[in-house]
Order: C-alpha cells, then sequence, then structure tokens
C-alpha cells in the first residue's frame, strides 16, 4: 500500500584514513565483551574510509559473503532473516509433529506447514487442485460474466486488469475507503514491456516463452498463440499504465470518485454488480488510483475478444498458484522469476519456501509463537527510549532550521508530538479461528488463508479505524511508517545485531536501529510524506514560501543518486528513491546528535578496537547495509525499488554530513565530501 513505507537491506594491516587506528593501537585499545554488530574483519584497509566509506567498513564482509545459491542478494537483513527462519522451523515442525494434543493455533500452523512441505503430494495433484477455478473460466459465456469471475478470484489474490484495497481515506484518516488501483502485470513493471534495449528484449521474449510453457504444462491447447496474445494484453496494460515515479506523489493517485461516476466513465464494467460480488455493499464513493489507467482499460474490455480474455485469465491464475501446484509447475516459474528475472541460481529448499508461505498467509499467527519464545521485554522499552530520544533531537533540529518559518515550524513540530510508535508486536493479536486448514490440502489452505485475509480486510469499511492494526509480522525484519497513521512500527524480528543487540555498546545502536528510527521518522518530513498533516490527513501545512525551500533542497539529493552507476549505463534513479535518499540522510543525522546527547549524560566512552564512538556510530549505519546482489536483481531493484542499492545508502548520505567528514578527518575535496554548493540538508 502506498501510504506504508518500509524503511528498511590479503589486507594491509594499517588503517588507510588518517585517523584511524594502527595495527598496534588495535591490541592496546579498550575491547568490550559484547555481541558487536560487526568483526574487524568486516573492514578493508586497502581502501581510504574518506575515498569510499562503504567499501572501507564492510570491503571484508563482502569478500567473504558471496550469494549463496538459493538467494539473488546476502545481505544483513538475509543473515538475520536466516537467524530467525531456524527459530520458525523449530516452531513449526514442533507444531506438525504433533497429534492430537494441540490447541487451534498450533493445529492451524502445523497444519498449513505439513501441507506445503508435501511435495509428493503435490506432485501427484498436478493441476487439479485449479481445475475447478480453470474450468469456470472456460465456461464463460459473455464478458458480464467475466468480470465477476474477476471479481470472486479477487478473493483468492489473483492479479487480473485492477487491484482493489480497503483502507484509510488519504484526506479523512479517521475512516476507511474503497481503493481502485492499476494492476495485472506479470512482470514486475511496465518498463519492463515498454523499453526496447537489448537486455528488456531478451527478458520479453523469455516471459513469452514462460508462458508458453507453462500453458503446455497445463495441457493448454494453442499454447503459443495463447501466450502470444496474453503478453499482448499486458504490454497495452503497461502502456496506459502510470509510472512508478508519478505514483509516488498521492496527489496523482487521489481521485474521488462516486460510484455512478465510476459508471458512467467507465461503463464495460458493471461497478455495482463487481462490488456487491466482491462483498462490498455499501460502497458509495471510492478512490480511483490512475483514471486514465481505467478510461483506457475500459476501452480495452470491449476491444479485446472473450476468448483472449478467457486465456489471460487462466495465465494470473497460473501465476498465481504456480508455487504450489508440483514440481513441473514450481520448476517452471522458478527459472523465470527467479533466476532469469533475478539471477538465483537454486531453488530454496522445500521448508523455506514452506516457512515463506506461512509467513505470508498466517504471518500474524506465525508471530504470535515467535515472540512468545524469542522475544525480550528489555529490548522494547530500551528501544522505546531511544525513540524518543530521537523525537526530542528532532524537535530541536526543527527549531533551530534557518530555511522554515516559524509558522510552518509550529505545524512540523504539531506533527512530530503526535506520532505514534509500536515496537515488537501488536497489543492485539487477529482471530483466525473461522478460518479451515487441512494437512493435505495445500492450493485450498492457501485460497482459504487468501479468502480470509481478503475479507478481513474489505469488511474495515464501514467500521472505525483500528488503531492497533499492524501491517508488518512481529518475525519480519524491517520497519515502517504510515502516514495515514502517522506511526512508525520496528517488528520484534528487526531487534538483533547489526541493527540493535543490549550487550552493544550505545554507539552501534544508535548508527543501527536509532539510524533506522529516526529514517522512519524522517519518512514523515519526506518528499511526500511532508504532505500528510499530525492526524494522518493529504493535507498541506507548508507556506508556499517553504515548501520551495524544501523542494530546492530535496533537488539537490535527487541530483546526487542520479549521478550514482551501479551497472554501466545503469544510473540509479534519484526521483523514485528520493523519499527513501531523505529518510537515510535525515536518520543517520538525528541518530547521531541523539548519540551525542546521550553520551553528554552518561559519558563519552574510551575508543573500542582504536575507533571513537563517532566513528564507530558510522561504521554501525554501515554494516546495517551489508548487501552483495546478482546483476539480475540490481537491474530488477533500480527499476523498481524505492530503495537505492546499499553501497548508496551509506556513502549518499554520509558525504552530506560535516560530522561524518569530522569523525575520519576527511579533507576537502575527498570522494565522502560533497562540496558546499552541492551538500543536501534539510532535517
Amino acid at each position: 500500500m502506498k501510504k506504508i513505507l518500509l524503511g528498511l537491506i590479503g589486507a594491509s594491516l594499517l588503517f588507510a584514513c588518517e585517523n584511524a587506528p594502527k595495527d598496534n593501537k588495535i591490541e592496546e585499545a579498550k575491547t568490550v565483551n559484547t555481541a558487536l554488530a560487526f568483526k574487524l574483519s568486516n573492514l578493508d584497509t586497502t581502501e581510504k574510509a574518506c575515498d569510499n566509506f562503504y567499501q572501507y567498513a564492510i570491503g571484508g564482509w563482502l569478500e567473504e559473503n558471496p550469494i549463496p545459491s538459493t538467494e539473488s542478494r546476502w545481505s544483513s537483513f538475509n543473515v538475520v532473516n536466516e537467524a530467525n527462519n531456524k527459530k520458525l522451523r523449530s516452531i513449526l515442525e514442533e507444531f506438525s509433529s504433533k497429534g492430537n494434543d494441540k490447541n487451534e493455533l498450533e493445529q492451524m500452523l502445523g497444519d498449513f506447514y505439513l501441507s506445503v512441505i508435501d511435495s509428493a503430494n503435490a506432485d501427484a495433484l498436478g493441476i487439479t487442485p485449479l481445475k475447478a477455478e480453470l474450468e469456470k473460466i472456460e465456461a464463460l459465456e459473455s464478458k458480464s460474466e467475466l468480470i465477476e469471475l474477476i471479481a470472486e478470484q479477487k478473493k483468492l489474490g489473483v492479479n487480473s486488469l485492477f487491484g482493489l484495497y480497503v483502507g484509510q481515506d488519504d484526506k479523512n484518516s479517521e475512516q476507511y475507503i474503497t481503493n481502485l488501483y492499476q494492476s495485472g502485470l506479470g512482470l514486475p513493471d511496465r518498463d519492463y514491456y515498454l523499453n526496447d534495449d537489448a537486455k528488456s528484449k531478451e527478458i520479453q521474449a523469455a516471459y513469452l516463452l514462460h508462458i508458453e510453457k507453462m500453458f503446455d504444462l497445463a495441457k493448454e491447447e494453442t499454447a503459443k498463440e495463447k501466450a502470444n496474445k496474453i503478453y499482448q494484453i499486458e504490454k497495452d496494460l503497461a502502456k496506459i499504465s502510470m509510472s512508478r515515479v508519478d505514483r509516488r506523489n498521492p496527489e496523482n493517485t487521489y481521485n474521488k470518485f462516486s460510484l455512478s461516476k465510476l459508471e458512467t466513465d467507465y461503463p464495460s464494467v458493471n461497478w455495482n454488480n463487481f462490488m456487491n460480488t466482491i462483498g462490498l455493499d455499501q460502497v458509495d464513493s471510492l478512490i480511483v488510483g490512475q483514471p486514465d489507467f481505467f478510461k483506457g482499460l475500459d476501452q480495452q474490455l470491449t476491444a479485446v475478444s472473450l476468448e483472449d480474455w478467457k486465456a489471460y485469465l487462466k495465465w494470473r491464475l497460473l501465476d498465481t498458484y504456480a508455487s504450489e501446484l508440483s514440481s513441473e509447475f514450481v520448476s517452471q516459474n522458478f527459472n523465470f522469476y527467479g533466476t532469469t528475472l533475478s539471477g538465483t541460481k537454486e531453488i530454496k529448499p522445500r521448508w523455506k519456501r514452506a516457512l515463506s508461505k506461512v509467513n505470508g498467509n498466517l504471518g500474524q499467527l506465525l508471530g504470535k509463537a515467535f515472540v512468545k519464545r524469542h522475544f525480550g521485554e528489555e529490548a522494547k522499552a530500551d528501544v522505546g527510549q531511544m525513540v524518543e530520544n530521537l523525537r526530542a533531537v528532532f524537535k530541536e533540529r526543527i527549531m533551530q532550521l534557518e530555511w522554515m518559518s516559524e509558522e510552518t515550524k509550529e505545524k512540523a513540530i504539531e506533527k512530530l508530538i503526535a506520532f505514534n510508535y509500536k515496537i515488537g508486536y501488536p497489543d492485539k493479536w487477529r482471530d483466525f479461528s473461522s478460518l479451515e486448514i487441512a494437512a493435505d490440502q495445500q492450493v485450498q489452505n492457501v485460497m482459504n488463508a487468501r479468502k480470509f485475509n481478503f475479507e478481513y480486510m474489505i469488511n474495515k469499511l464501514g467500521k472505525p479505524v483500528d488503531q492497533d492494526e499492524w501491517f508488518m509480522n512481529p518475525q519480519t525484519v524491517n520497519a515502517y511508517y504510515s502516514s495515514s497513521k502517522n506511526e512508525i512500527v520496528f517488528p520484534a524480528g528487526i531487534l538483533q545485531p547489526p541493527f540493535y543487540s543490549t550487550e552493544a555498546d550505545d554507539a552501534i545502536n544508535y548508527g543501527g536501529i536509532g539510524a533506522v528510527i529516526g529514517h522512519e521518522f524522517t519518512h514523515g518530513f519526506d518528499d511526500q510524506g511532508s504532505k500528510y498533516d499530525a492526524k494522518g490527513n493529504l493535507s498541506n501545512w507548508w507556506t508556499e514560501e517553504d515548501r520551495k525551500r524544501f523542494d530546492a533542497r530535496a533537488k539537490m539529493v535527487v541530483e546526487q543518486f542520479n549521478g550514482f552507476e551501479p551497472l554501466d549505463s545503469l544510473h540509479v534513479n534519484g526521483k523514485l528513491t528520493l523519499g527513501e535518499n531523505i529518510a537515510d540522510l535525515g536518520g543517520v543525522t538525528l541518530a547521531f546528535h541523539a548519540l551525542e546527547k546521550e553520551l553528554s549524560k552518561k559519558g563519552k566512552p574510551e575508543p573500542i578496537d582504536g575507533f571513537t564512538y563517532q566513528q564507530r556510530f558510522f561504521l554501525g549505519w554501515a554494516q546495517v547495509w551489508h548487501m552483495n546482489m546478482t546483476e539480475e536483481e540490481l537491474r530488477k531493484r533500480v527499476t523498481t525499488d524505492p530503495h537505492s542499492p546499499g553501497e548508496y545508502r551509506v556513502n549518499g548520505p554520509l558525504a552530506n554530513m560535516d560530522e561524518f567528514a569530522e569523525a575520519f578527518d576527511c579533507a576537502k575535496g575527498s570522494s565522502m565530501q560533497n562540496s558546499d554548493s552541492t551538500r543536501a540538508v534539510i532535517w
């Protein structure tokens, strides 16, 4: 959902930076018995910190941690996730091996896991679990029936034509509203269909062949012909789709329609019937994310034949459930999406794929078991105090801003004070008791869970906004900011090294989870989050001149990141990644000054391993972004991901910070110190 902004992914013995410790200082330096977020072997001492801090801080780790054959990238997030996965696997294997003596939670999780881990049963069933749905598609006799079936399949998670969700109203955060948005593509983004460079053409040809092979496996006749028609439908959808950069702006995607206007403007769909079929019988108004897309779709629905739409719906169903079918479907699906698109050489073991499906369908239920066994309350209290420390620093910095007027500062402080935060796990857990799960019905279990979760979502309409709701599972290694709730959330899964440890020194923790906290805080004040007020409403609280000054500073960030070139002729998209880049810059800045404030009370510590606490802070930030990535995955992420690659999440913000330059004594003109005319300072 657009309103949820994710926060977070033979060397010389002499250290190259002028004031970094020599090897004899390492022996003499004060050491502590901590669960350190990094080892000295993570460093690349052949590099200078002031030339390329990313390589200096984690070059050793990058060399020692190649990408496993089952992954498209390997990062700090993967390492922590792997540790979590082992804990989660142990829980699921325990629950799945129990007899009749188990409670409802254990039965549901254990049986779901058993159904997915059973590859023999999946191979025996083949395409059979989808036959009933395929037959419904084949039996369609009119386009009105087509629309009704699309509505039914939305409940099963099938991504066809357009998407729908019920969420908080951007301009009235106290109520829910129905949202329609562009969708229906099998490739990751519209540009995959529209670009005509050699690599894009190669992927397009591979995707066409993939559709054909999947239809062959499903015993569909004229598979090649159908593949060509499906691809053309999706390419036409891509042509009318709004770009990712334009979709970042909430003002572009907030277009309020009455149901009657929807039916008048896009008459090829009986919208009243569609809403009733999907289970929404109280819709009087809704938000259309991309009106031009729906205008084009209305024309496309008329122009494309029913037979071609039937082929398209079959493809969307197959594509959605391929990983739940027999091994031949799973392998073909992985060959394209895993290897061709992401560069992954080998599919994950069955237990990891089973765990992923439990997380994706019963995630909060599994999270309840996870936190009961593996999350301590000490971390919750400690991180909560860090949140308040960063809030206090942010308030001070806002009050000191030279470029912002007193009028806008007052509104900014109002929003900052209103920020809510959640740590660890929900205070209220969802009730899954009405969900039916069987130990030998993988596809049906997934369908049941998706329908259950879909109905949970649409049943929000007309009810008070649930302020206790979480949009991430407790075991997730990530964090987020919600603009409509004006809140930041830190699941239990991320509160581990290198992000956080109760045993680590303050510098490492503030460089890790502290900067993540600051990152999420700053999302409320980035180029788009700053358009929402203290109550979470899309509402301008800026003076015109202040917004112009902010935009000028943000433009400098865009230009900086446009200059980064992770692959030959492939540049970071500064506009697409602007919100995350502003959040990184703000997050590291806030966390650094919160650390200084904390240590002014505790007393400044002695160096550890020869590094001052200021240096350890920045080293702690770099350890968060250990990241090796396949070329294919890097290319995909630069095209689709609003986050910059890890190297630039480290070097990009730090090159704007005098605090970094002072910590490592970087000379003016060094690569890690932007000139005064190009230095971006916002919050």
